[in-house]
């Protein structure tokens, strides 16, 4: 038997609340409210404050379309802000306030996570300021597809309750550290959260600095498929990518890539998925020739191809 003494329910209840009132407390000072105005109406949403010198985590969706927005603060009080850069393909953007912020919120790491964690969602939805709810950590590892076409990894699921308007917040852990930034989907009971980890944190980092970020693009579209035990023991990979299509005039077209190829290993590494493929494409391969390697009628193939700055739609 366990040495560990039983809970009742009333005492896991008492912790359960004092935890989520714990993270209430710390991070609900840095949440602010979003409106946002632009050509075709307006907009709200929610924010926070991550640097002591006016820099706001959000959405890239809650400001598009928006050179400046207004936030509100928990104490009642309100800010312009400038958006300082916009990534649409990770749906992150920065804001920076004029004027003096609150404390700004600790930046956790989502891949500390696990499936059944508590977590607690901070934010602004349907327009009622300073909203937490709280559940936990349904599933990791998710795939968010956004409107420019692209799909996010590592996308956390939850089941705390996430409205329009949530869009921007804070998912915070127990010790109310932000480890995601909330954003609202269709369905009940299921949220979904951009995590706050090495690759998005190189994000926010950019645009802060510099109001954008670069990555390389080859111009191919595919889906995951199984290959022979044969081939698969040679390249080291279960599955390669054949191509679906390729985009007139792209890197990949220029290299001889055509439909029906399946992608095995890109710049020495197999590749398994589409996603595979976005996440080698970052800043430092524009213009920088690499090597393909493709199955075709029957034979491995090898191209060198020389991605390009992918650009925004």
């Amino acid at each position: 038997m366990s040495d560990v003494p039983a809970m009742d329910d009333d005492g896991l209840l008492d912790a359960y609340s004092r935890t989520v009132m714990a993270v209430a407390t710390r991070v609900l000072p840095s949440v602010t409210s979003v409106t946002v105005r632009t050509r075709r109406g307006s907009g709200s949403g929610s924010a926070s404050v991550i640097t002591a010198d006016g820099f706001l985590l959000t959405s890239a969706h809650v400001v598009a379309g928006a050179e400046r927005a207004e936030v509100g603060f928990a104490d009642g009080t309100s800010s312009e802000v400038e958006v300082v850069g916009r990534d649409t393909l990770s749906d992150l953007a920065v804001l920076r306030a004029h004027g003096a912020t609150p404390q700004p919120v600790q930046l956790g790491d989502a891949a500390q996570l696990k499936v059944g964690q508590v977590v607690v969602a901070l934010g602004n939805p349907l327009g009622l300021a300073g909203s937490v709810t709280a559940g936990i950590v349904s599933a990791l590892g998710r795939s968010l597809p956004t409107r420019s076409g692209r799909v996010i990894d590592e996308v956390i699921q939850t089941d705390a309750a996430l409205n329009p308007g949530n869009s921007g917040g804070v998912l915070a852990d127990s010790a109310g550290r932000m480890v995601g930034v909330n954003t609202a989907v269709a369905g009940i009971g299921v949220g979904l959260a951009i995590p706050i980890n090495v690759t998005t944190r190189a994000i926010i980092t950019a645009l802060m600095t510099r109001g954008r970020i670069r990555r390389a693009w080859l111009g191919i579209a595919g889906a995951r498929v199984p290959l022979s035990p044969e081939l698969a023991a040679r390249i080291g990979s279960p599955t390669g990518l054949q191509v679906a299509a390729v985009a007139p005039g792209s890197p990949a077209e220029l290299a001889g890539l055509h439909r029906g190829d399946i992608v095995v290993a890109l710049a020495g590494q197999a590749v398994v998925t589409a996603t595979a493929v976005q996440q080698l494409m970052v800043e430092d391969a524009i213009d920088r020739p690499i090597e393909i390697t493709v199955w075709r009628n029957g034979a491995l193939v090898d191209a060198i191809t020389t991605p390009r700055e992918l650009q925004e739609s």
